[in-house]
């Protein structure tokens, strides 16, 4: 399987918005002029509409950690939507990928992490095993760990002590171990910083 194997820290420097999730990411010393070469490349200055274009796609593959091919599928797929933009469609596909909602349950402090989590054949889906990352999941399904996961340091002192997301489109459930997708979640609900139509006037070139 294919994965971004980049230095996390110097990609969140590069974009200047904190991608991976990791409180250090841009606590850097030069993370103020990466911040404000960012900035400047939102606001179009020195830096061509090309490239404005490219930095949002590249935000949203790197926030979802996924691929160029995996990108383009996931567009293909977001522009025969009819009841969102393009964007929208395919933020809220990448959102619901298996992977990022481990992510954001809290399982996991990365996404790497719980990519590893699910290949390793940790998660479970309404009960059943799911080992494919890119897996869709559907409102109502109900994503938690194996039993056995569950005394894993690591795994517990994640799900216990680190919330790194309060999302309302997912209910989580402590006791038991797992989250629930109660509904789609709205683009102004996700916790991401993109502008995701630039990357669909890139795409739709």
């Amino acid at each position: 399987m294919a994965t971004r194997r980049e230095p996390r820290f110097k990609l969140c420097r590069h974009l200047g918005v904190n991608v991976c999730g990791h409180p250090k990411a841009l606590k850097r010393s030069d993370t103020k002029k990466a911040s404000a070469a960012a900035s400047a490349a939102r606001a179009g200055q020195k830096v061509s509409q090309y490239g404005l274009q490219l930095m949002e796609k590249q935000k949203i593959k790197a926030y979802y950690g996924i691929l160029e091919r995996q990108f383009a599928r996931y567009f293909k797929a977001a522009e025969k939507s009819s009841s969102d933009t393009t964007g929208t469609a395919l933020l809220k596909a990448l959102e619901c990928r298996l992977d990022n909602l481990v992510y954001r349950t809290g399982f996991a402090r990365s996404i790497r992490q719980a990519r590893q989590l699910v290949t390793h054949g940790h998660i479970l889906v309404n009960g059943n095993k799911v080992d494919i990352p890119s897996f869709g999941v559907k409102v109502n399904d109900v994503i938690s760990l194996k039993e056995k996961t569950r005394t894993n340091p690591l795994v517990e002192e994640n799900f216990n002590g680190f919330v790194s997301f309060s999302v309302p489109y997912l209910e989580k459930n402590k006791e038991q171990w797992s989250a629930k997708l109660i509904r789609e979640p709205m683009r102004e609900e996700l916790p991401i910083e993109v502008n995701e139509i630039l990357a669909v006037e890139l795409y739709s070139k």
